[in-house]
């Protein structure tokens, strides 16, 4: 009796060592709920910043590789309008009904119908007859520049189906366009500037193409303005036309003393 007491006396006394066990689950703790929904807030908000940022990141990429094609747009289809209306041909495709003349060129304030050679990758060689117009865009609002060609042989200005039937869209968001046409006077100098090209047997000396587009597009058109090598009174003064005077004839000699 005597030594179940004193063992239970000493299994009750507190140990000058306590066990190592005992002292950790003692001292651990878990995280509160608050805590747990506060931690969760805050990663939910770093992610929503970092996913804001890349998606701002790609929308500027977008806008910038969309800016840099429709500039390569501009300046791809200027060297088109310039390479083909340059080169015209003095081919005619049609004859006129009235006085049987020869139509060479059709000109109208947003159209423009004439022969020349196609490149390559457009065409299999040879003349054609080639249409640049405007018509109602696909996506409302805006309108396209369209080119259409058709080869010269065997061309039909009656047949419907005359051109081929998928037209190559040059631009598009387009509000304005229009064609000025410029020949030479009676005294041989260079006219004013015609909305209609009247002289469909022959070829202007000058063909201007303006464009605008809508405000949202924040594309440019500079002024493009075409010498025809092949325009059959491209003569000022019994010397030809070239580049340099584009915007006036040469001034007269001064008279010898």
């Amino acid at each position: 009796m005597l030594r179940v007491e004193i063992f239970l006396e000493a299994s009750s006394a507190p140990h000058p060592y306590p066990s190592p066990v005992g002292r950790g689950v003692q001292s651990a703790r878990g995280f509160t709920l608050i805590e747990i929904l506060l931690a969760l807030v805050l990663l939910a908000l770093l992610m929503t910043a970092a996913y804001s940022g890349f998606s701002a990141s790609n929308r500027a990429v977008r806008r910038g590789e969309e800016s840099i094609d429709a500039t390569n747009k501009v300046r791809v289809t200027q060297q088109l309008l310039r390479r083909q209306i340059g080169q015209a041909l003095t081919l005619a495709f049609d004859q006129d009904t009235g006085t049987s003349a020869p139509v060479l060129i059709e000109g109208g304030r947003d159209e423009l119908t004439y022969v020349s050679a196609l490149p390559g990758y457009l065409g299999q060689g040879g003349a054609y007859v080639q249409r640049i117009e405007l018509v109602p865009g696909e996506r409302g609002g805006g309108k396209q520049l369209v080119f259409r060609h058709a080869l010269l042989n065997g061309f039909d200005p009656a047949d419907a189906e005359r051109w081929v039937k998928q037209p190559v869209v040059l631009l598009e968001d387009i509000e304005d366009f229009t064609i000025d046409y410029r020949g030479l006077d009676a005294e041989g100098k260079l006219g004013e500037w015609d909305a209609e090209w009247e002289h469909r047997d022959r070829l202007p000396v000058l063909v201007r193409v303006a464009i605008e587009f809508h405000e949202d597009s924040k594309l440019r058109w500079p002024t493009l303005t075409i010498p025809l090598q092949l325009a059959g009174d491209a003569v000022v003064g019994g010397a030809a036309l070239g580049p340099s005077a584009l915007t006036s004839a040469p001034p007269p000699a001064a008279p010898k003393p």
